[in-house]
């Protein structure tokens, strides 16, 4: 290979609604994409799963359209690097086989059982008091009693399907599963981890499983795998995952970070408080921070970051574009949007839609909750509404409420991300598919009063942070050089016109949590005691 050739990373990004790989230069740029749809399957009582098979499959068809495209040569790609989907977990075999489908990060079915082991005989907001303090000294956080973390899935296995837990050989983060199928090697990130809540991240240099907090979890710890610094190289690609792919073998694999921690890389938003916001499926608000801290009551802590030492503010919002998606399925996009003209494409046309409304959407309320909640409150039982529809609301009324109930929410995120943090944060770099509308990012400017930076190529920053989080691994960058190398493509002000329209909508968005709170909880379902065996 000629020294003047360019260099690339083929970045995968497991995401829930697809799965997109991209070949990205060593400095950030991306080269080619393609993607392929992840089929979700929602289950009663909570449950969402994919297949792993599915996953695969779907990465052997982007990797190899992206050679075909691209016509980089393989001796060219240098590593390879892995993002994704967090908080979801997959039981395999000692042959690495997976044992069922994979728990999505929406899946609550272990909420009765992780319930159970948070309880003791004197509780503070459903934990036992003496638990709680070894959870928050030792790792930052709890284990969500909503039942949506790896702890919560690996439980309901033990107690609801112990032969599964029984024949598992790994419990393993999607992501880190993906990296077992690349290079055959068992391993997690101190950051993919976390959200099990059973490592000591009090010394950074040295995350590590804490006995106690696997006996509090009562799993068995050989049943998760080694851990590695994000910046580590895992391994070699096989010589099996490098025939399937179209790939050289040897090539070297990243250990990796999930979508949240690469999304901010991504976004350039690497220095401490640089704050950014992805408005994907989901949707969250995060930046770095030089301390260890939780704020139980809104379900945030800072974990430990991709960047060696360092922590960032984990939190997630759990539907956002996916209302967007949700009111396209159910309403169809013809009746929807003003503009049927097939050639705007129905996001777009929603665009339109919603431009035709003035800013409050004529006094109508969209809460984005279609799936529970996880912050700023944690609450799997609520769900989303349209409050104060009339006979005069339009079409155009519902579509711009999304958007605007979408920025609500995050709005009251911001505000607790910045009682955490102690400080406002702005400006605020905007990435994910919402963030390629322009329409959208000037309601969150006027709806969290803060200058929203829209992040050139906003759909492949999760791709190109993994892409920048190798290049550092290879010795190619410093963490340091990231932010110049990030474009904007607009920055959008808050317009003083709308501030006292989306205040007074705002409150009463919060007060609509508040006043349902109990409904929500007895139309959808009291907690159970399960039979919990040992």
């Amino acid at each position: 290979m000629s020294s003047d050739r360019e260099q690339y990373i083929l970045a995968i990004d497991l995401a829930t609604s697809s799965t997109k790989s991209a070949l990205v230069s060593l400095d950030g740029r991306v080269a080619a994409m393609a993607s392929e749809e992840n089929p979700l399957i929602l289950l009663p009582n909570g449950g969402s799963e994919q297949d792993p098979q599915q996953w695969w499959q779907a990465i052997k068809t982007t990797c190899r359209s992206l050679l075909t495209q691209s016509r980089i040569p393989t001796d060219d790609i240098v590593a390879l690097s892995c993002t994704g989907q967090w908080s979801g977990t997959v039981a395999v075999d000692e042959k690495g086989q997976a044992l069922a489908n994979a728990m999505t990060w929406m899946d609550s079915r272990g909420r009765p059982y992780v319930n159970a082991i948070t309880r003791g005989r004197i509780n503070i907001r459903g934990y036992a008091v003496t638990k709680l303090w070894h959870w928050l000294r030792l790792t930052g956080g709890a284990p969500t009693r909503s039942g949506k973390c790896p702890i919560s899935h690996i439980l309901y296995w033990k107690h609801a399907c112990p032969d599964i837990y029984r024949n598992t050989h790994k419990f393993l983060e999607p992501k880190d599963y993906i990296n077992f199928k690349l290079t055959g090697r068992y391993a997690a990130s101190y950051d993919s981890i976390a959200l099990h809540w059973v490592t000591d991240n009090r010394q950074l240099s040295k995350v590590a499983y804490h006995p106690r907090l696997l006996d509090m979890a009562t799993i068995d710890g050989h049943k998760l795998p080694e851990l590695k610094r994000a910046v580590d190289i895992l391994g070699p690609l096989s010589e099996g995952a490098a025939r399937e792919l179209g790939l050289k073998q040897g090539t070297r694999v990243i250990v990796g970070t999930p979508d949240v921690q690469s999304a901010g890389i991504g976004a350039g938003a690497v220095p401490d408080y640089a704050a950014h916001l992805c408005l994907g499926t989901s949707s969250w608000l995060s930046c770095h921070v030089p301390f260890k801290k939780t704020a139980l009551r809104h379900n945030l802590a800072s974990l430990p970051s991709p960047i060696p030492d360092r922590y960032f503010i984990a939190n997630e919002q759990e539907s956002a574009g996916a209302c967007l998606t949700f009111l396209k399925n159910i309403f169809g996009s013809k009746d929807l949007c003003a503009s049927e003209a097939s050639h705007v494409g129905v996001w777009a046309a929603l665009d339109e839609c919603a431009a035709q409304v003035p800013p409050g959407s004529h006094g109508l309320i969209f809460t984005p909750w279609l799936y529970g909640e996880r912050t700023p409150i944690e609450d799997a039982l609520v769900r989303g509404s349209f409050f104060n529809l009339s006979l005069r609301s339009t079409r155009e009324d519902l579509v711009r409420s999304v958007y605007e109930g979408v920025a609500y929410n995050s709005r009251w995120l911001l505000e607790c991300v910045e009682g955490f943090t102690r400080r406002r944060l702005d400006p605020i770099r905007m990435i994910g598919g919402g963030a390629r509308s322009d329409l959208w990012c000037q309601i969150y400017a006027d709806v969290l009063g803060r200058s929203i930076e829209q992040v050139k190529e906003p759909v492949g920053a999760n791709q190109r942070g993994a892409a920048l989080l190798a290049s550092v691994a290879l010795g190619k960058l410093r963490f340091d050089d990231i932010p110049e190398r990030i474009e904007v493509a607009a920055r959008y002000e808050p317009r003083r016109e709308n501030r006292q329209t989306y205040d007074r909508l705002f409150k009463a968005f919060k007060a609509i949590y508040a006043k349902n709170r109990a409904l929500h909880a007895a139309l959808n379902g009291q907690e159970q005691k399960p039979d919990i065996r040992s």
